[in-house]
């Protein structure tokens, strides 16, 4: 018997393909579309954790903790495994192995799943009962697996999706206490954090927080004063060392699927500045985890595939410290074809072998196409390889890359096409691969193992349709003896300037030199200066704008190290000014929401206009009132002729799809004003 999430109830499985690009060329003669894939060394992302690519267990699955399921978790290089199972985290008592109101397979039980972790050479991660349990049953739980068995579990998730205990309406997630609220929950985070680590001082907790631009973020309840992750992060920020994201985005179509991921750097970004707000001092100490994900459409098929390896990447790119799919099995749902292959809405990794309504899945533990994602992801990223900016001129084309310690470099090319190849051209910067075939491991739709070849060359792939690539290149010239990569850089930063400092790098064979400052834009690098110190000032930045920032250490002899982790600062209003603003989301719906935005403003006489810019392109204006509104590209104006000097309001409706990041730089009659 099998358990599922309310959620992929309500997920159809349509048996549609992304529209091809029709072939360019001369009647009769199609070519090759052509696409260019620039990989930028200087621009270092986040570096590959050893617990990045995860899975989830559940106590109903039958199959957990058998040594099949983990010999093939193993073999996929999966490192973190979730245990006991999303929402029967809330209802399960480990003591006993039993879940109320659930269906609990036998041999489930916390030594079996460790038993896999352990042959699978990963380790766990536990969601320790909220809904139904007690501080007390979760420090024993820690007790028992840390001092009486030694398994040294660092990560513990205190419950499962509690903001979908009725709080805001809707309510799958069992939740017996009498107050639901995120102030409730926060306190019991609280409790939970005090017992476990009363216990095992070195054991990680975490907190469920919602995911940007997802329900029920940006909503404020009934009776709360502020939304569900200002109230958590408010409350139990001091007490936690993680939070714990889901994301399960919606689409139609598997092209409109494949587009999701863009969303991700904002996604990221927006979940780090609510930590760093509202979580209190040190913030940057708590890391983010996506402890669920799963793709629309194309579970079982190629899509996935594409979906779950692009997913993967980008998140652990931007610093999530663990990526878990839903789930091991889950069973079909319905059959169709998507692809141009069989599709049974199954989220799991591995085949449950259900028999459907027109046929069946294939034999029990069958890997499904995106645990071949997952698979060809471990052998493009291992932990401690450092991710760097890569990008395609084709949006059918994915792009990911890696910088290895011993000077390799691996790139994960992504052909979203279903229907046709890609003459792909590599470009690269800071970095000069050897001559000769590269080794390529490619995953094409249908296949049920990833190929492995010596082919093409560094600069020149062809990627098949609806494919996954892994090209690994070696260095022109092996570096000896060159300077170590400079630390994790700080900074500040004003409307207009900033300051960077980071820690020296090691030097090599050579004294370093100087340093240089780049920004990232795209997958290309601008030098912003470089210095013999260890800090640097920069000026004439845009207000109200987002700097990614790395930086290298060069030493006498022209040798340079790999990139600096990254740093993000981002550039706001100045501290005074004739004019200021205070904009305030009124009313979110997490889709949409109602802005009012105060204006003050001395020496202005008649009429005035209020300018400001959209941090995404996924925001849009819908109406507005007390002013004459309009959008002309991602910048929204505000024209009128009340008197600002004492203080008018206006205010307006806007749509996004994707993170809500609220601007923070306005301009009236082209002054930009102070923050009100």
């Amino acid at each position: 018997m099998t358990a599922r999430r309310l959620r992929w109830a309500a997920w159809p499985v349509l048996a549609v393909l992304a529209a091809a690009i029709p072939a360019a060329g001369t009647a009769g003669a199609a070519t090759t579309p052509a696409a260019t894939v620039t990989v930028n060394a200087r621009a270092g992302l986040a570096t590959m954790p050893d617990t990045g690519i995860g899975i989830n267990h559940a106590v109903w699955d039958s199959q957990l903790g058998t040594d099949q399921v983990a010999d093939l978790f193993g073999a996929a290089g999966v490192r973190t495994m979730r245990y006991p199972g999303g929402s029967y985290g809330d209802i399960y008592h480990w003591k006993d192995n039993t879940a109320p109101g659930g269906y609990v397979a036998p041999n489930t039980d916390f030594d079996t799943f460790m038993g896999g972790v352990r042959r699978a050479g990963a380790q766990p991660i536990i969601i320790a009962n909220y809904g139904t349990g007690t501080p007390q049953e979760a420090a024993d739980w820690v007790r028992y697996a840390n001092v009486t068995k030694g398994y040294g579990v660092k990560y513990w998730e205190i419950g499962n999706e509690l903001y979908g205990n009725g709080h805001y309406g809707a309510n799958w997630e069992a939740d017996n206490h009498a107050d639901k609220s995120p102030t409730a929950y926060a306190n019991g985070v609280v409790a939970y954090a005090d017992a476990m680590k009363a216990v095992d001082p070195g054991v990680k907790i975490g907190a469920v927080l919602t995911t940007p631009a997802n329900w029920p973020d940006g909503i404020v309840g009934a009776g709360d004063t502020a939304t569900w992750n200002q109230t958590v992060l408010s409350i139990a920020g001091p007490h936690i060392d993680f939070v714990i994201l889901h994301w399960y985005p919606t689409g139609s179509t598997a092209a409109e699927a494949l587009t999701k991921p863009e969303q991700i750097g904002d996604m990221i970004y927006a979940a780090r500045e609510q930590i760093t707000r509202y979580a209190g001092p040190n913030a940057g100490r708590i890391g983010i985890s996506m402890t669920e994900t799963n793709t629309p459409v194309g579970m079982d098929t190629q899509p996935g595939a594409l979906f779950a390896a692009d997913t993967y990447s980008s998140l652990l790119a931007n610093g999530v410290f663990t990526v878990d799919w839903w789930d091991t099995h889950n069973g079909g749902t319905k059959l169709s074809t998507v692809a141009g292959y069989p599709d049974y809405g199954d989220s799991g990794l591995l085949s449950s072998a259900t028999c459907l309504d027109g046929g069946c899945e294939p034999a029990l533990n069958t890997p499904f196409a995106p645990y071949y994602g997952l698979k060809m992801l471990s052998t493009f990223a291992r932990p401690g390889d450092q991710f760097v900016q890569a990008a395609a001129d084709d949006p059918l084309v994915g792009a990911h890359a890696v910088r290895r310690p011993n000077g390799d470099l691996a790139v994960l090319l992504l052909n979203k096409d279903p229907d046709q190849p890609r003459a792909v051209t590599l470009d690269y910067a800071g970095y000069t691969p050897a001559a000769g075939a590269p080794q390529v491991f490619t995953f094409t739709n249908g296949a049920t193992a990833i190929s492995s070849a010596a082919t093409g060359t560094s600069t020149a792939q062809t990627l098949p349709p609806y494919s996954l690539t892994t090209v690994v290149l070696h260095p022109a010239a092996t570096a000896s003896g060159g300077p170590g990569a400079p630390g994790q850089p700080t900074g500040t930063a004003t409307d207009r300037t900033a300051t960077i400092s980071w820690p020296a790098a090691a030097p090599g064979a050579h004294p370093i030199a100087k340093y240089e400052v780049y920004r990232q834009v795209g997958a290309v690098s601008e030098q912003w200066g470089e210095t013999t110190g260890t800090s640097l000032d920069v000026g004439n930045l845009v207000p109200g704008s987002r700097y990614t920032i790395n930086v290298l250490a060069r030493d006498t002899a022209g040798n340079v190290s790999a990139a600096s982790p990254p740093l993000t600062v981002t550039t706001g209003a100045p501290a005074t000014s004739s004019c200021t603003v205070r904009l305030t989301d009124v009313t979110d719906w997490a889709s949409g929401f109602v802005g009012g935005i105060h204006v003050t403003a001395t020496g202005v006489v008649g009429d005035w206009t209020l300018t400001f810019g959209w941090p995404t392109a996924r925001q849009h204006l819908t109406g507005g009132w007390n002013g004459t509104w309009a959008q002309n590209g991602s910048t929204v104006t505000v024209s009128s002729s009340s008197p600002p000097a004492a203080g008018v309001d206006v205010g307006f409706t806007a749509d996004y799809s994707g993170p809500n990041i609220l601007p923070t730089a306005f301009t009236l009659n082209g002054v930009l004003c102070a923050a009100g």
